[in-house]
């Protein structure tokens, strides 16, 4: 792969880290050094993600949880695997009983939208495969920074410090007091630099290192959270945290200029990013700095957003089959559709036939791209009493409509923000990336491999180029630093766009490549975050 390591003019002034034995990329420096350290004691880069994934828990409250869920995607001897560890609705949710709570849509808060935590079942997971220490003593670096604390980060602590806000004027009702327990005992959000630490979680993560997250599915912890749904008219119920597994699953990709591309399949997201390369691969696309070439990611990327949200959630729900959708005869139909113009997208009929992020890599030749999520900050406002469980909300995606395909059924899982992504060429792995951030996370994946494909940045460059975002119809937000005169082109030519205040909104990745002569390992971080890499 070429790249250009020149600086690049934009966002910070970071440079590529490179490393030979491991590396661990994420946006929390206590993390990421927790996992290098797991590696230098004889763990592999498996183990490095979940020692990094467990303390983020800890030390990034605002995005993830013990309660959220999981999608990694893990190359190990010549192979990549794929594990989707997202839970499904309870099974004693359905459409009718959300509306006789008196609910027309789903609601971001409370129990409605909780759904079966899979993020301890993904880690004992990949750990059973793959680790090569104990569970136990991978856990133990989390452990110990809930029970003992850890200095406040300044990103994280100004979107605790916004949580907390949010949830005192809109969280009043009783099963939220937990919530406040836990993340602002003082009554307040812990200011940066303030050392914060949980009895909770260090309990809640010693027994599921205890018991591979038996305790968590079949034990004492699940009985607390079955208490608590039911104390307060939730759905979720042992049984529903009993019959819980993750599930291995095939990894999807396109070709693109060479490289393949590859996501986890539906019911996450990814396929979107797919499916606008997919739609870009037959332009020739490489000037980075240019409206046309803005004005067809943009029109290319919205197109494929508009199918995902239409037809994505649990695969063999789909009304139409992933290879259709990614087929190059629907890529060249929806191509047609961008001209000029800014067009307002609608979704297609395909021939028939808040989030953190983190990335491994070690000597023998391991890398993971691992994510886990509450989702929208800290999930659901629930806390289980006394344990640090935060409950996500990943169902407040499902649809209220019985026709859409991503209805809301229980036992089904929902459409998910959450991607890893990773890179290849021929047989050999490139590397993991992943931007995480909601609706962003295809958006930041389609951006970052352009600039490194297309462009040829190098990992820093291509994560601190300005992103753009497409909100909805014709409204595309960008950052501060976008480059205005390309701005006001692409205004003339119908797009609406919105400058943010702040690079808050517009995703947080990492990438760790491989550089298959040498076996060197190159990072980059995210400045838009509290982003770190640990080298070795």
């Amino acid at each position: 792969m070429t790249t250009d390591y020149n600086h690049y003019p934009y966002v910070s002034q970071r440079m590529t880290t490179f490393a030979q034995n491991g590396m661990v990329a994420t946006s929390q420096p206590l993390a990421s050094q927790a996992g290098l350290d797991i590696m230098k004691q004889g763990g592999n880069a498996i183990d490095a993600a979940i020692a990094t994934a467990a303390c983020l828990t800890v030390v990034e409250p605002t995005s993830n949880g013990i309660g959220g869920d999981a999608f990694a995607l893990v190359w190990t001897k010549g192979e990549l695997h794929g594990l989707n560890a997202s839970g499904p609705a309870p099974k004693g949710i359905s459409i009718e009983a959300v509306k006789g709570k008196g609910y027309e849509e789903i609601p971001p808060f409370g129990f409605v939208p909780v759904t079966v935590p899979g993020v301890p079942a993904g880690w004992a997971e990949l750990s059973k495969r793959f680790g090569k220490l104990p569970f136990k003593d991978v856990l133990e670096p989390a452990i110990q920074y809930a029970e003992k604390g850890f200095p406040i980060s300044p990103v994280l602590g100004k979107f605790w410090q916004g949580a907390y806000k949010k949830f005192k004027e809109t969280l009043t009702d009783e099963e939220f007091t937990y919530w406040f327990d836990t993340f602002a005992p003082d009554g307040r959000a812990p200011e940066i630099g303030e050392l914060w630490k949980s009895k909770g979680h260090a309990e809640t993560l010693r027994s599921i290192a205890e018991t591979q997250a038996e305790s968590f599915y079949h034990g004492e912890l699940a009985e607390k959270m079955d208490a608590f749904s039911k104390e307060y008219g939730g759905f979720l119920r042992k049984e529903d945290l009993e019959s819980f597994k993750p599930e291995w699953v095939d990894p999807i990709k396109v070709n693109y200029r060479g490289y393949d591309v590859w996501e986890i399949p539906p019911n996450g997201q990814g396929l979107a990013a797919l499916m606008a390369l997919r739609t870009l691969e037959d332009y020739d696309l490489t000037e980075k700095e240019s409206p046309e070439t803005y004005h067809k990611m943009i029109e290319a990327m919205k197109l494929a957003f508009v199918d995902t949200q239409k037809y994505v959630t649990e695969e063999g729900e789909m009304s139409v089959s992933v290879e259709d959708l990614l087929s190059k005869a629907y890529a060249d139909e929806r191509r047609k559709l961008i001209g000029e113009e800014a067009i307002m997208p609608e979704a297609g009929t395909p021939p028939k036939g808040g989030t953190v992020y983190l990335a491994t890599a070690d000597n023998e030749g391991n890398m993971v791209s691992f994510i886990q999520s509450n989702y929208m900050g800290f999930g659901s406002g629930l806390v289980v009493p006394g344990t640090g469980i935060a409950l996500q909300n990943r169902g407040h995606n499902f649809s209220m409509d019985p026709e859409h395909d991503n209805a809301l059924q229980g036992g089904k899982r929902t459409y998910h923000t959450i991607i890893p992504g990773f890179l290849t060429k021929g047989d050999e792995p490139v590397g993991p990336f992943g931007v995480m951030g909601g609706f962003m996370q295809p958006q930041g994946h389609l951006q970052v491999v352009m600039n490194t494909i297309d462009f040829h940045l190098n990992p820093q460059a291509a994560l601190d180029a300005p992103r753009w975002q497409w909100m909805e119809g014709k409204t595309v937000m960008v950052e501060p630093q976008f480059p205005n005169a390309i701005a006001q082109i692409l205004a003339r030519k119908g797009h609406n766009i919105k400058v943010a205040l702040d690079g808050a909104g517009f995703g947080r990745g990492q990438i760790i490549w491989r550089n298959p002569d040498t076996g060197i390992l190159q990072g980059g971080t995210e400045a838009r975050t509290d982003g770190t890499i640990s080298a070795w």
